[in-house]
């Protein structure tokens, strides 16, 4: 955790902005989700926790921790943004569950080759990319009938 706090601190550094009690709470809570976030989760875990910190303040925040490259959006899940940390985090792509929201992570060596061989294809130098796959998981599959 240290490691991403002193990357935060020296990105909002080069950009003449505090590291303010509040932006290293909110790094501190995202750094011990064990997994995917939303904003408004996260807003709801941090309020119980300090009172006065606002929603704005979280949706500030995640611009510069998605800048810095500690986190990054994933996926939209009933409109939402849904957020990961990324630092040291393996590429894989995601299976969206659109009825309880579940996420499955998975990785493919064949699709990340097939994604290296259109991009020489095509000549085009690739920044990122990221694959989600909508759908119904095996629970709620089962629970419809689908």
């Amino acid at each position: 955790m240290i490691n991403q706090i002193a990357i935060f601190r020296e990105y909002l550094k080069s950009r003449d902005l505090r590291f303010t009690p509040e932006r290293r709470l909110i790094l501190e809570a995202i750094l011990s989700l064990p997994g995917h976030f939303n904003i408004e989760g996260l807003y709801y875990k941090l309020h119980r926790k300090m009172g006065r910190l606002s929603l704005a303040t979280i949706y500030r925040s995640i611009p510069h921790l998605i800048n810095s490259g500690l986190i990054k959006e994933v996926m939209r899940y009933a409109d939402r943004p849904q957020y990961e940390k990324s630092l040291g985090c393996p590429h894989h792509g995601h299976l969206v569950c659109i009825n309880c929201g579940k996420i499955l992570e998975f990785k493919d060596d064949e699709i990340e080759k097939l994604q290296d061989r259109v991009c020489r294809e095509y000549d085009f130098k690739p920044t990122e990319h990221r694959l989600g796959i909508r759908g119904y998981c095996k629970n709620c599959r089962h629970k419809k009938g689908k």
